[in-house]
């Protein structure tokens, strides 16, 4: 399939939708910003802005011209209302003329900085919000070495609270170079912007102010809706990866109504397609196995496709039977991820237990889950030099490189190369609950021999 043609299949239902994620220190104004933008872009149902209203009368809140709290319109939680916080990730929808948006507001708090990662994880923008009164912290430098790591496309920086600074031009200026010299470092320079805003008074949020004349840039939802949202295009035109969460034969086990002799030797496997696109005909590749078969239907629900790309879930039959299972991870015959039982990787560490060499972890990686040995922790990151630092362990909020053994090899793939099969999740063993998560850097010179495909250590 050409690439004309899958962005052709592609642009219907993705060219409009933009997501971003909000990031921060801790009482920035993230959760007002992003009630100011709803507000300011019409996107509050009536209801809503009725409660908001009822709560902020009751609070005696009056500093809004509108004398509206605007961080009740995301702050959902009960804690997070009566701490005045953010807690978890806040998910909202909205839309303007120009573009449909998924917005994910984040906690400030460094003991949240796992959602932070979990929010920014899917953005094709990060918008980074700064007070303008104390300028870069340690948080900041966090935020920024998250998305980084993720590689998020856009990083828009928003100086908040520029209304208490009197709109110093001198301010922002000085805080914009602190920020541009640790994106330099980091190297995330070229995707960096930076706005002025006062999310209360609502300076440069969708209008902009005459209080900043110095500011001749765009605002804030004119540069959302501005950017190149390519995030998904950007996954059609790599090579087909879909990792197979199950195997469906009904063997008689049909709905009612349907002849369940039509679908008596019926065997599927079905999954999301993270990149690239599959059609009817093509030779795909068992990543593990090498083993190869061409597709003879592909089926979303019980609709039949010529072609499936990024993000559709499918069913996919094919001409052969292979040794197929949950986990599997099908790709595109001239495009094989080469397996390995050991790799090193970034690990942006979410758990309160510090991970050590010599600790037993479980990896999810697509659908697939195996046995790992943290075999070496060989760094962490310095937030203020910005580079790693010989450590023996990595606790709660840490960002190091590790190198890890897996107990069956891996179909693993670079995260420069492969957003989707390059990342993976540390799980504990014994609990469940997800201690880390990991992006691999398979061409740093630390990595291990890797295992040809089709092949097992």
């Amino acid at each position: 399939m050409s690439s004309t043609d899958t962005l052709a299949a592609t642009s219907a239902d993705t060219r409009t939708l933009f997501r971003f994620a909000t990031a921060g220190s801790v009482d920035d104004g993230k959760s007002t910003l992003v009630g100011r933008l709803l507000y300011d872009a019409k996107a509050i149902l009536a209801d809503q802005l009725d409660a908001v209203a009822r709560t902020s009368a009751d609070r005696g809140f009056g500093d809004d011209e509108n004398g509206l709290d605007l961080a009740l319109l995301t702050d959902g939680l009960r804690a997070e209302r009566e701490q005045g916080i953010t807690i978890d990730v806040a998910y909202r929808y909205f839309a303007t003329d120009a573009r449909n948006f998924v917005l994910a507001d984040c906690p400030g708090h460094v003991e949240y900085t796992k959602n932070t990662v979990t929010g920014a994880s899917t953005a094709d923008a990060v918008v980074l919000l700064v007070d303008a009164r104390h300028g870069v912290l340690e948080q900041t430098r966090r935020h920024l070495a998250v998305a980084s790591l993720l590689r998020v496309p856009h990083v828009v920086v928003a100086v908040n609270k520029i209304d208490l600074i009197d709109y110093d031009e001198a301010t922002f200026t000085s805080i914009v170079q602190d920020l541009e010299d640790i994106a330099r470092e980091l190297g995330v320079e070229e995707r960096l912007r930076a706005v002025p805003v006062s999310a209360l008074r609502g300076d440069n949020i969708v209008t902009t102010s005459d209080r900043t004349p110095w500011y001749t840039g765009q605002t804030l939802l004119s540069l959302l809706e501005t950017l190149p949202g390519q995030s998904r295009l950007m996954r059609a035109a790599e090579p087909f990866r879909m990792a197979v969460q199950s195997v469906i034969r009904p063997q008689g086990g049909v709905a009612p109504g349907i002849d369940a002799s039509e679908f008596r030797d019926f065997r599927g496997y079905t999954g999301q397609v993270t990149s690239g696109s599959v059609r009817v005909g093509d030779e795909i590749r068992v990543a593990a196995s090498g083993s190869t078969a061409r597709v003879t239907a592909i089926w979303n629900g019980d609709t039949r496709l010529e072609v499936a790309v990024p993000p559709q879930s499918v069913t996919l039959e094919i001409d052969a039977d292979l040794d197929i299972a949950r986990g599997t991870l099908l790709c595109a015959s001239d495009s094989v991820p080469v397996t390995r039982n050991s790799f090193t990787a970034k690990l942006a560490w979410l758990s309160d237990r510090k991970v050590t060499a010599g600790t037993h972890v479980l990896i999810k990686h697509g659908t697939l889950t195996v046995k790992a040995l943290v075999a070496t922790i060989d760094g962490r990151l310095d937030l203020e030099g910005l580079d790693d630092r010989p450590a023996e362990s990595l606790g709660l909020n840490d960002i190091g490189t590790v190198t890890l053994r897996t107990a069956a090899p891996l179909p693993i793939e670079d995260y420069q190369d492969h957003r989707h099969t390059g990342s993976f999740l540390v799980i504990d063993p014994h609990s469940g609950d997800t201690w880390g998560a990991g992006i691999s850097r398979l061409q740093s010179p630390d990595s291990s021999p890797d295992v040809p495909a089709g092949t097992h250590e």
